[in-house]
């Protein structure tokens, strides 16, 4: 329903400490359950909500906010959009009298602010957006629940030089037969979290953390320390394992069913793998599409259509990355479920969204370019050092 009312709309979420609870008169006698009833009538509450940041969604609305991939900051939110959020956020946590935590979900739509819906309780968004901000929001809704105020806790706005990109786990090569393309359903089963100087080498990082490093032969790591790898060595002394050495074959494969109406992210998409070196493969209707915008793209067949197929590339291990937005409709299923075994099956990192695959390109680029931040690898507390 979303996805129709709001055709390529930004989504993002605020997590917030509200403290909008009555004030008793200290007139009141416990136990006066008369007097309690009537004194909710005229009761006045606090006012106090402190939002420590608002996450960007990767993917626009109608992906489930558990696996869409996030970033804080965000990259691409104006700042007359944000100051709506807040105020909408203050206002419901208001209306809603909630003293704890609580959490909103937003859409952004030609300038236009949408609230999708509120939640007065915890959101698993809770622990990344502490780690970001270094503000222990479970420990400081606990103590407000137990009395203390949140304007006596003086929490202050804080500006984060850095940026946080969580990425979702999903379950994908657990559980076989689940249908790949994400939707309003929840299909991941956990987090990650990567921290860096700009948003492509952050996003780069969570995709690494969750098993997915965007073309690079690192695509199945987990834990550094897990694989005694040269990788592991240049990662003490690096922002991030230096994965252009580790492309051995810097083919793409690319079919897109919503190329018209993303067209400008989507020639983002292939102009930059190209400026990168890598060599573009296409079905029919994409490699039309970018060779007709000045961009080489290599005819392959889809499934069916003739030998060799897209499956066929995969199975040669010809491609280091496959990006794959096919249309949502009951006769597509089995190609799109082919496809994703094949790619789990021989190790190819598989992108199922044009907001997705264009924030892989970019953090490809940020690698591939050296730009891995200064310093080395930093600790969360010495990105916590930088706030201000």
């Amino acid at each position: 329903m979303l996805r129709r009312l709001l055709k390529n709309a930004l989504e993002c979420e605020a997590d917030a400490l509200a403290d909008c609870r009555p004030i008793i008169s200290s007139g009141l006698q416990n136990g006066d359950v008369k007097a309690s009833s009537e004194a909710c009538l005229d009761t006045t509450y606090c006012t106090h909500v402190y939002i420590p940041a608002v996450m960007e969604h990767v993917e626009l609305a109608g992906i489930h906010s558990g696996d869409s991939a996030c970033v804080i900051p965000p990259v691409s939110i104006p700042a007359d959009n944000l100051a709506t959020i807040k105020e909408y956020t203050k206002k419901i946590a208001e209306s809603l009298h909630v003293c704890g935590l609580m959490n909103m979900q937003y859409a952004i739509e030609n300038g236009k602010v949408y609230v999708i819906e509120a939640n007065p309780r915890a959101s698993r968004t809770v622990p990344l957006v502490s780690k970001v901000c270094d503000t222990q929001m479970a420990r400081l809704a606990t103590r407000m629940m137990l009395g203390e105020s949140l304007e006596s806790l003086g929490l202050k706005d804080k500006k984060i030089p850095y940026y946080g990109a969580k990425e979702a786990v999903l379950p994908w090569a657990r559980f076989p037969g689940v249908d790949p393309i994400l939707g309003p359903e929840m299909r991941s089963t956990g987090e990650v979290l990567g921290l860096a100087e700009n948003f492509p080498l952050a996003f780069y990082k969570s995709q690494v953390g969750s098993g997915t490093a965007c073309g690079a032969k690192t695509v199945q790591w987990t834990v550094f320390s897990d694989s005694p790898s040269s990788y592991a060595a240049k990662a003490a002394v690096s922002e991030l394992p230096h994965a252009p050495a580790a492309w051995e074959n810097k083919k793409v494969l690319i079919s897109l069913s919503n190329k018209e109406s993303l067209k400008e992210e989507v020639l983002e998409i292939g102009k930059t793998l190209k400026d990168l070196g890598f060599t573009l493969v296409g079905t029919q209707g994409t490699a039309d599409f970018y060779n007709a915008h000045g961009i080489k793209c290599d005819f392959v067949n889809k499934i069916g259509g003739g030998r060799p197929d897209v499956i066929d590339i995969i199975l040669n291990k010809e491609v280091c990355l496959v990006i794959n937005t096919p249309k949502a409709k009951r006769n597509y299923a089995e190609d799109r479920k082919t496809i994703r075994k094949a790619c789990l099956k021989y190790k190819v990192s598989y992108i199922t969204t044009i907001a997705g695959a264009l924030a892989a390109v970019k953090g490809i680029e940020s690698v591939k370019n050296g730009n891995g931040g200064e310093g080395g690898v930093k600790s969360l507390q010495e990105y916590h050092s930088l706030i201000k």
